[in-house]
């Protein structure tokens, strides 16, 4: 084998590898395109079992799919189909969000209740395969992404940026905290009476998942930052990704007048969102990536 074949090996993995996991980035952003066009956003072909009201949220996450994901899913396969090294970054960012997404729009909704009918179980292979490609994607990536590489942190604007990202994830782990606490104690909240799955998974997904990564990514930057490259960057493509898709919903909800729309909610996300970009820029600016 040749230089020039290893290098390629070890860069993106056998040749089919990266033709087949370019073929499952392209397809998981088509049925993305399919699925957003099927939905609210469009046709409204796609009845969800759950309340009217919680179209708002489902339009959001539609535009950002639609305008955000997709595009990064065909043209980062494409990319890789060319052996173009922006193709790793670009998938990277998307396996975590696609797994959120897939789960909460399977198991996410008010299945028991006789109050709401739909049909989205007929697009469940949709989702699947959504979460087949996302799991197939992250092991791809991960397995081919940069390790030579060396972070040059400062400590003092490292530790500014560690306190605010980590005080603002506090608050929003407070803000669902404290729902849930009433929930416990009064049998409701805001908002849960409409949906009581959707305001379970959310929860979960949110205090068990989203925010313990956005603590560990701090950690990660303080205590082995240049052998945490490739997991910084599953993590910052999720968090941006899903900040937007957030913060997108909140917007929808503001505008369409939704009764569970919370000004204060948007507020944090959005803080959190020019937290996250301004985190993304400077870490990418304090990693020097040696050539594979």
């Amino acid at each position: 084998m040749n230089d020039h074949s290893y290098n390629s090996l070890h860069t993106y993995g056998s040749n089919f590898e990266r033709i087949f996991i370019g073929l499952m980035a392209v397809l998981a952003g088509l049925t993305l395109i399919y699925l957003a066009v099927m939905g609210p956003l469009v046709s409204g072909a796609i009845k969800y079992r759950t309340p009217e009201v919680i179209n708002n949220q489902l339009i959001g996450q539609d535009l950002v799919n639609l305008a955000v994901l997709a595009p990064l899913l065909i043209v980062g396969g494409i990319l890789l189909w060319l052996r173009k090294n922006a193709a790793r970054y670009l998938l990277i960012a998307t396996p975590l969000f696609l797994i959120y997404y897939a789960l909460s729009y399977t198991i996410g909704w008010e299945w028991s209740s006789l109050q709401y009918s739909g049909n989205n179980e007929k697009y469940f292979f949709y989702f699947l395969f959504i979460l087949i490609a996302a799991l197939l994607i992250l092991l791809y990536c991960y397995s081919v992404f940069p390790r030579k590489v060396t972070g040059t942190f400062r400590i003092k604007p490292l530790l500014i940026y560690s306190i605010l990202f980590a005080l603002f994830l506090l608050v929003f782990a407070g803000m669902w905290i404290g729902e849930v606490i009433e929930v416990i104690k009064t049998g409701t909240t805001r908002g849960y009476d409409i949906s009581p799955i959707a305001f379970w998974l959310v929860r979960v997904f949110d205090l068990g998942f989203s925010i313990p990564l956005g603590l560990i990514s701090v950690y990660l930057l303080w205590t082995r930052a240049s052998k945490a490259y490739p997991i910084l960057w599953l993590f910052y493509g999720f968090f941006f990704t899903q900040i937007l898709a957030v913060n997108a919903m909140g917007w929808m909800m503001f505008v369409r007048r939704d009764p569970a729309f919370a000004l204060r909610d948007l507020l944090v996300f959005s803080v959190l969102a020019l937290i996250i970009i301004f985190g993304f820029i400077f870490v990418r600016k304090n990693y020097h990536v040696e050539p594979d």
